[in-house]
């Protein structure tokens, strides 16, 4: 590593001369769908001279293509699409170039899953990364009815769960906080609804997904294991359009169309749950005094400020609230804002900035004279990117850029009743600042080979207003007594990390339709979460790094075959990985974080390490559609301290993983999915035994931990779809049947170790029926067995 970050380091800087160099011109321009004006990802633009060396719409539905000889004809094509067939003269260098592919009018026998293009599995370079269309996400059974973007994303291989209905990933032995989930570029640092049953994403105003779990690019950092990348998609630039649903728990509306001209467009989306209209009904003050709901708000400007340049404003306000008896209420709150501006400097240069604001925030309450309490805590990202992008020869892309970020984790309040014999608590504020610096250039060696090197350097501060806390021996501990309490100014240094980042990528194509790649990336991460859950909870709570706390390091090296077959219509492919992870925290036994104001005592920190292989077959083409995923892991992990010393599963180990999704079309009006899922339990510690405390009993764990498991989860969902006619009707409408759990399998939830008397676990100790029999028992949990909801989805 001593020479290899110096010499990746000239090797970018001559591509970065040579880039800048050449003169290599290309067209750009973007494809849309002429019926939904909407953006068109993978379609393929091509030379009708040169059609080997065509390329493929981004998410945006922007390409760039080298030019040749002009005047020359450009064709644009996509899977069920008429083409478009332009002659481009060298008046069309300076033009915005847009063009409109329309449905083609013949019905089609086969069905496509839009938004994939079959030749980027092959010959992308990319490695663990997934685009994940709105049509196949929205096609597939959902708890509640209620479409979910995460809970997708689990299908796929190399992603696990924490348990039934939750939204969380644990991708290839990461933790959940390891995943950066952003929106138009602002970080969601709470991504679910509902305690993690629902993700904060309505679908119907997403433009698609992507997803790295494997060589993630050197512009998009902060977090070790995987980023989600969502997009809000834009407003119609033409007309006034919506389109919504109303389901078992909750309804959604969004609208979208153009704003002042045909220039500007806006989107609006909006969804509610009404489960506390239902509360209300009933005669039962111990129900109809709760309330549980969740709301979401979104909405995109965009501004075409001329040929060059596009501006956009995006904004997503999330909030959840539980209240019990008018007593007790736990509420808590995203708010994301984002700024992007894209400009085509020229034919072959492309300048983007993103500037975002990031807000997430709590508060649980307690009405009593007594044991009241107020607790609130808040915590906030800000940051700037600003990315310079070349197109050279050979397919060669040069990337650089520079990204600013603030962190803010404001003090945890706790104030009390008068009354309350609790004390009142302050906590001390944390600040860190991070800069990055990053390049990254790509090009072919070659016919068959191609290569991406990249670098990442990131400058880490924790700054005052803090604390540092000295500690007897120098290390924190319980038990260690505090020598000395260190207090810093505003802005003031508390302690600095300087960490590089390589990363390398090739792929070489063994035939026109197989091909191998092998990445190597590291990465760092700044921040983490301290929780006793695995699945997440609201008020889990974020820990920067600093004196006592190194940052995360996480390395991985992954290869992996990919092959297409009959022309696309089928993919396979094959991926194992390694990763190493540095300065990996976790709880001391019995630890208490959330109120700590010297939490480096509750904390340690150690190493780790995963593997895993996954196999995927995909179907592209027919009628019938989806996928097959089996992935075979392993999660380990020592920190001395904990389970003796010796290595250990963290809860989220599940060797074996198998997800199929299939998708049917029977004719233009009805269709069918289904999806079925089989994990190994969790890793989790059952307690050995009990004694008693003030005649209290106490569960008794062994030293070492999660050695037990639960049982294996597996689980089938259905769902059906009826679609009206849509030729000449402006009111476009559909019903959704759905099951979740299709035939009523008991999935644990929790288990509890308790007694059960008189052979019923129900057994209420305050009745007048004499105890007969006393033993010791476990009672299990479970949440949700044959669950159907149906749903209404219309367009206008």
């Amino acid at each position: 590593m001593k020479f290899l970050l110096p010499s990746l380091l000239i090797i970018l800087c001559l591509a970065f001369n040579f880039s800048i160099a050449q003169e290599a011109k290309s067209l750009t321009g973007t494809v849309m769908d002429v019926e939904g004006n909407l953006p068109m990802p993978g379609a393929n633009v091509y030379w009708e001279s040169d059609p080997q060396k065509g390329v493929v719409t981004d998410l945006s539905g922007n390409f760039s293509i080298a030019l040749v000889e002009l005047p020359a004809k450009l064709i644009v094509s996509f899977i069920g699409f008429e083409p478009s067939i332009r002659v481009i003269t060298t008046n069309d260098l300076q033009k915005e170039l847009r063009f409109f592919l329309k449905a083609e009018a013949l019905s089609l026998e086969e069905i496509i899953i839009r938004g994939r293009n079959p030749e980027d599995n092959i010959k992308g370079i990319e490695l663990g990364k997934s685009s994940v269309p709105i049509e196949t996400i929205k096609n597939i059974p959902a708890l509640f009815g209620e479409v979910d973007i995460l809970r997708s994303l689990q299908l796929l291989p190399g992603v696990q769960t924490a348990g039934e209905g939750t939204t969380g990933l644990f991708v290839r032995g990461g933790s959940a906080d390891q995943n950066l989930i952003q929106l138009d570029g602002a970080p969601v640092y709470n991504p679910s609804h509902f305690f993690g049953f629902f993700s904060v994403f309505s679908p119907d105003a997403l433009c698609g997904v992507e997803f790295y779990k494997g060589n993630i690019p050197a512009n998009l950092g902060g977090r070790v294991s995987s980023v989600v990348d969502v997009s809000l998609r834009e407003g119609n630039f033409e007309q006034i359009r919506g389109e919504g649903g109303i389901g078992s728990i909750s309804s959604r509306l969004t609208v979208d169309g153009p704003l002042f001209s045909d220039k500007s467009s806006f989107i609006v989306s909006g969804r509610r749950t009404y489960a506390d209209a239902f509360l209300r009904l009933s005669s039962n003050p111990d129900i109809n005094q709760n309330d549980l709901y969740f709301y979401d708000l979104s909405g995109k400007f965009t501004f075409r400020a001329g040929e060059k340049d596009k501006i956009s404003f995006s904004s997503y306000y999330g909030s959840d609230f539980l209240g019990i008896s008018r007593q007790f209420g736990l509420g808590w709150n995203n708010f994301v804002t984002a700024f992007n501006w894209n400009r085509n400097i020229s034919s072959n240069k492309f300048f983007d900035l993103n500037a975002y604001h990031s807000k997430y925030q709590y508060q649980v309450q307690f009405q009593d004279p007594q044991d009241g309490f107020n607790w609130t805590s808040r915590l906030s990202e800000s940051g700037v990117r600003a990315e310079w992008t070349w197109l050279g020869p050979n397919n060669s892309v040069l990337k650089t850029g520079y990204q600013g970020q603030i962190y803010h984790f404001s003090p945890i309040v706790l104030e009390t009743a008068p009354e309350s014999d609790l004390d009142d608590l302050n906590t001390n504020p944390s600040t860190g600042v991070q800069n990055n610096l990053f390049v990254s250039v790509s090009g072919d060696i070659g016919q068959k080979l191609m290569v991406e090197a990249g670098l990442r350097l990131a400058l880490y501060n924790e700054i005052g207003q803090g604390v540092i806390y000295t500690y007897a021996g120098g290390v924190p501990d319980r038990e260690a007594e505090i020598l000395d309490t260190l207090r810093f100014d505003r802005f003031q240094n508390m302690k600095g990390y300087q960490r590089f980042e390589p990363r390398i990528s090739l792929r070489y194509l063994i035939s026109p339709n197989l091909s191998f790649k092998s990445a190597f990336n590291r990465n760092h991460q700044f921040v983490q979460v301290a929780s006793n859950s695995s699945a997440g909870l609201p008020i889990d709570r974020w820990i920067p790094a600093g004196t006592y706390i190194e940052p995360l390091r996480g390395d991985q090296t992954s290869v992996g075959f990919f092959q297409n077959l009959a022309e696309g219509k089928w993919e396979i492919s094959v991926e194992g990985y390694y990763k190493d992870f540095r300065n990996v925290v976790d709880l001391r036994q019995g630890a208490s974080v959330l109120f700590s104001d010297n939490v480096e005592t509750e904390l340690l920190s150690g190493q780790g390490y995963a593997y895993g292989l996954e196999f995927l077959v995909r179907k592209n083409i027919g009628k019938t559609t989806g996928w097959l995923g089996y992935t075979y892991s392993r999660t380990w992990r020592k920190i001395p301290g904990i389970s003796l010393d010796q290595w250990y599963n963290p809860r989220f180990d599940r060797p074996h993983d198998v997800n199929l999704v299939l998708n049917h079309e029977f004719s233009k009006h009805w269709s069918a999915a289904l999806t079925f899922v089989y994990t190994t339990g969790q890793a989790v510690t059952f307690p050995i035994g009990t004694y008693e405390v003030d005649s209290q009993k106490i569960p008794l764990y062994n030293d070492l931990r999660n050695t037990d498991r639960f049982p294996d989860y597996h689980r089938m969902d259905a769902s059906v779809t009826w679609k009206g006619k849509d030729k000449g009707r402006k009111w476009r409408g559909s019903w959704n049947f759905s099951v979740y759990n299709l035939y009523g399998r008991k999935n644990p939830f929790t288990y509890q170790f308790t007694d059960i008397i008189n052979d019923d676990f129900r057994f209420d100790q305050d009745s007048s029926v004499p105890v007969e029999s006393v033993r010791p028992g476990v009672v299990m949990t479970y949440l949700f067995t044959f669950l159907p909801a149906l749903t209404y989805n219309f367009k206008f």
